[in-house]
């Protein structure tokens, strides 16, 4: 009798190569050497610390993800329950031996580098509910018994999170984990619910935020209202980008990142930098590799056979656009300052990791794309 599972476990690591989406990988690579010549633009043109530290965590997590590219889907599958759980336990970690910076306590130190937890859990909140979705019937799923465990899984480390106070991160795991529940069949009227119970606790909630978080509300709704202060970040980051025009300023010529205009320029506003230096044409290029690999993500997840990892490589891929759309939203001024790094682009050893840890997980689908998972 023909097998699926037989031909895919008697695979060479030759046949595993040729199956490797080339074209995401292509574009993951180049998108990274942009992000190291954006990152030694932000040093001024020389190579200082975040520049050498950027370079370095790039070439480790992109060999990472080339590995995890390797591992059985099925290894994901089994395993996805005590991911989640050993992101969970780092994220409680988090809460008593955290390091504090800037009044927000959201790192592990582990010597090497400084772990933001949360980031991983957007990845490790996805692969739960994948598994979970996996097994459970599209006529189970809306039943109230199996919606209790995913709203559990959901909100403990969104509480966690909000309580660093990360309240930007933990809105991304959320939406992270409703794109999975909603991808798998949960119906709408679920999410209606929910939204209208949000809101009418959102004065509540507005009420246990930090000042700064509320500065930041009121200053996405009027950022002239105190120029040089809480509006000051995104008063500068719209004049870079649009000082860029069409063509840019040419690389490290960009004003309002050298004479130090910008703050943060390396981290959360580096689509700011760079739309400075390349103009619009060089955004779009940016926008252009960042709709590649989105597009992509969601081929692979076509192709895979298994429900586990099409849900998985539809979630991430899901996921992967939120999080560009909320960073240039944010640098636009279109939506608040909610602390999002830019996928891969962004300085983040953390972020970066958590990004290529999905990446290597969906190339993984793509490699064992006919081995079906139990």
């Amino acid at each position: 009798m023909f097998q699926p599972r037989s031909i895919q476990s008697s695979l060479s690591f030759k046949d595993k190569l040729f199956s490797i989406d080339y074209i995401l990988v292509t574009s993951i690579l180049i998108l990274g050497i942009v992000s190291m010549f954006a990152m030694y633009s932000t040093d001024g043109g020389e190579f200082k610390y975040h520049t050498k530290s950027h370079i370095i965590r790039f070439l480790v997590f992109f060999v990472m993800f080339f590995i995890l590219s390797f591992v059985q889907i099925r290894l994901w599958h089994s395993t996805s329950y005590l991911i989640y759980i050993s992101f969970f336990i780092l994220l409680v970690g988090v809460k008593y031996f955290g390091l504090t910076s800037s009044g927000s306590q959201r790192w592990l130190n582990f010597y090497f580098m400084n772990l933001q937890p949360s980031e991983l859990m957007k990845i490790g909140l996805i692969l739960f509910l994948a598994k979970y979705y996996h097994r459970v019937s599209l006529e189970n799923v809306n039943k109230i018994r199996f919606l209790f465990l995913p709203i559990v899984v959901l909100i403990a480390p969104v509480l966690l999170v909000v309580m660093q106070p990360d309240l930007g991160t933990s809105l991304l795991i959320a939406a992270g984990g409703l794109v999975v529940a909603w991808l798998a069949g949960v119906r709408a009227k679920f999410f209606i619910y929910s939204f209208l119970l949000f809101v009418s606790l959102l004065p509540v909630a507005i009420s246990f935020l930090k000042p700064y978080q509320k500065a930041r509300i009121l200053t996405f709704l009027n950022p002239e209202k105190d120029p040089l202060g809480a509006g000051y970040q995104i008063i500068q980051s719209k004049i870079a980008i649009g000082s860029g025009g069409l063509f840019g300023k040419g690389f490290l010529n960009g004003s309002q990142s050298y004479l130090d205009y910008l703050p943060e320029k390396h981290t959360d506003f580096i689509f700011t930098l760079f739309s400075e230096e390349f103009g619009f044409f060089g955004s779009l290029f940016i926008l252009i590799l960042y709709g590649v690999i989105i597009s992509r993500i969601i081929k692979i997840g076509n192709v895979t056979r298994s429900n586990f990892g099409k849900l998985f490589c539809f979630s991430f891929a899901t996921a992967f656009f939120i999080y560009v759309v909320v960073n240039m939203g944010m640098v636009l001024g279109l939506l608040p300052i909610v602390g999002s790094p830019l996928p891969i682009l962004s300085y983040g050893g953390s972020s970066m990791m958590a990004i290529m840890f999905g990446l290597g997980i969906v190339m993984s689908c793509k490699v064992y794309k006919d081995t079906p998972v139990n």
